[in-house]
């Protein structure tokens, strides 16, 4: 008994580490052997897989051993019947959330085009305040114009000059 709850705390530990340490066996070993193992920790070897096999392998093992009669060596199959699919249930659900795709991350170069409105007035070759939405955000840019623009005016960003400041011309209609 002691056995089994020891390896499923094990797995647990592994699991644990697994998350704090995530990628570290790959870091290491991935170009040993002239990267003969690169990619081999990313699948049914990652991790999370072997501590899920190594905890169900353990808890199975230990709760079939204390509720019924079948002796170690049926614990130890149960266990690792159990393990086997906790192992494949995790690989499973990995995968699936590495499949989970999200857009791409916002650039300064995205807002080009597109329009906003002056919150500090901004004088001519100098600097002031706009609103414009970026990812569906409203965030606060810097901005340079050509002319003076007055507060409240609506602009159009010509350009970006850089991570927080742009340069924008009021909007003609």
């Amino acid at each position: 008994m002691t056995v089994f709850l020891g390896l499923g705390i094990a797995g647990i530990v592994l699991l644990t580490l697994s998350l704090i340490f995530d990628g570290v066996l790959e870091g290491l070993l991935g170009d040993a052997f002239g990267g003969l193992l690169n990619g081999l920790f990313d699948g049914l070897l990652s991790l999370p897989v072997i501590a899920g096999f190594l905890s169900m392998l353990g808890f199975g093992g230990a709760i079939v051993l204390g509720t019924t009669g079948a002796g170690t060596t049926g614990a130890a199959v149960a266990g690792g019947a159990a393990g086997l699919m906790a192992g494949w249930l995790t690989w499973k659900f990995s995968k699936a959330l590495m499949r989970d795709q999200t857009t791409a991350t916002p650039r300064g170069e995205d807002l080009v085009g597109t329009s906003g409105s002056v919150v500090t007035r901004i004088p001519a070759d100098g600097y002031g305040e706009v609103l414009l939405r970026l990812a569906g955000q409203t965030v606060k840019y810097s901005a340079k114009s050509a002319v003076p623009v007055e507060r409240g005016t609506e602009i159009w960003v010509e350009g970006t000059l850089s991570t927080t400041s742009v340069t924008v011309r009021p909007v003609e209609r």
